[in-house]
């Protein structure tokens, strides 16, 4: 089964299903073009031995910024944090930065509140870094250290190419910076390439169609999908989409589950996949309308979306991808227009 991309821009979805379609090419970009810059960066940083990250990011990015957190206390062993920009651009907090790496991630790089607090860590004797898609941005010009994630232009308004470039440069970060140089890029590529026509979604997309309420679930490096995918089925087909960690399911969110409220978990092969199984088989003794998203040896008799197998770190750059599918196809399935989802704009500019 082939995810059919319309043409011209006056079809509803149009734009978004041609931004998800051109990820696999995008990867192959970055792959090509960006180890250079990456290696530049990456060897920076090891000069400079921060003992602590901070990053800084809104939506979308956000998430991003929650995987980078991820990889840096997993791979590189550093503690790291997510930054709240409020705490100087409206408390003007001025905290004491010697050691700290300060990433800021920007799709745009145009956001007022991550500027501001940008030249502020800088001030406070951070090393900054600005991850963005526009190298000529006040972002990318107020950091001392930039990275280009080489999406192109994104004319959809929900993020899909540039979420993923994020995560691939990002990830491309680490793998320098604690230099292990394990890339498998054509690897990548052919994963991406599969996610983009899987099977399965579209019969997903037409069970969810009437939904006004929906749980998303995954632990370790899917709980930043799980948000990731929340937010695209918020923004595309407005329904009340809730993402929590499988330990934080469990811990009280668990009691509003039951057959009338669709569950979808993110459970990729590796740590994060075992971790779910004890909150798949809560999840099934409460009758919950579960669908898995993930290794096919953790689909039981539900429905299932099955990834290609890649490794535990990058997965998030593969599982995301039909997640994007699912949001599109459910916002035309309900009549609605994910290229322009309604009040929003492409930047938005917080203070």
């Amino acid at each position: 089964m082939t995810f059919e991309q319309p043409t011209a821009a006056a079809v509803p979805g149009a734009l978004m299903a041609a931004e998800i379609a051109e990820q696999p090419a995008v990867f192959d970009r970055i792959l090509a073009e960006g180890l250079g810059d990456v290696g530049v960066v990456a060897a920076r940083i090891r000069e400079t031995a921060p003992r602590f990250v901070l990053i800084a990011a809104r939506g979308t990015s956000d998430h991003a910024a929650l995987y980078f957190k991820y990889l840096v206390e997993i791979v590189l062993g550093l503690p790291c944090g997510l930054a709240s920009p409020s705490t100087t651009t409206a408390y003007g907090a001025e905290p004491d930065l010697r050691d700290v790496l300060w990433v800021a991630v920007s799709q745009s790089g145009g956001s007022p509140d991550l500027l501001e607090s940008t030249r502020a860590a800088g001030r406070a004797g951070a090393l900054t870094l600005a991850v963005t898609n526009n190298p000529d941005s006040p972002l990318a010009a107020a950091a001392e250290l930039h990275l280009d994630v080489r999406a192109g232009h994104e004319k959809a308004v929900a993020a899909t190419k540039t979420y993923t470039a994020t995560l691939l440069t990002l990830w491309l970060l680490v793998d320098a910076w604690s230099d292990r140089r394990q890339v498998d890029g054509p690897g990548l590529v052919a994963a991406a390439e599969a996610a983009v026509s899987l099977d399965g979604v579209a019969q997903v997309a037409g069970h969810y169609r009437f939904v006004e309420k929906l749980v998303l679930t995954g632990r370790g490096y899917a709980y930043p999908t799980a948000r990731e995918a929340a937010l695209k089925l918020m923004e595309t087909s407005y329904l009340a989409a809730h993402a929590f960690s499988g330990a934080d399911l469990l811990h009280g969110p668990l009691a509003m589950v039951d057959s009338e409220r669709p569950v979808l978990a993110l459970v990729p092969h590796g740590v994060a996949g075992r971790a779910m199984g004890p909150v798949l088989e809560r999840l099934r003794d409460r009758g919950a309308d579960l669908t898995v998203v993930g290794d096919a040896e953790s689909a039981g008799q539900e429905p299932a979306i099955i990834l290609p197998r890649v490794a535990e770190e990058v997965s998030p750059l593969i599982e995301i991808i039909p997640m994007q599918r699912l949001a599109h196809a459910m916002a035309l399935a309900r009549h609605e227009n994910p290229d322009a989802p309604r009040g929003l704009s492409k930047v938005t500019r917080t203070t």
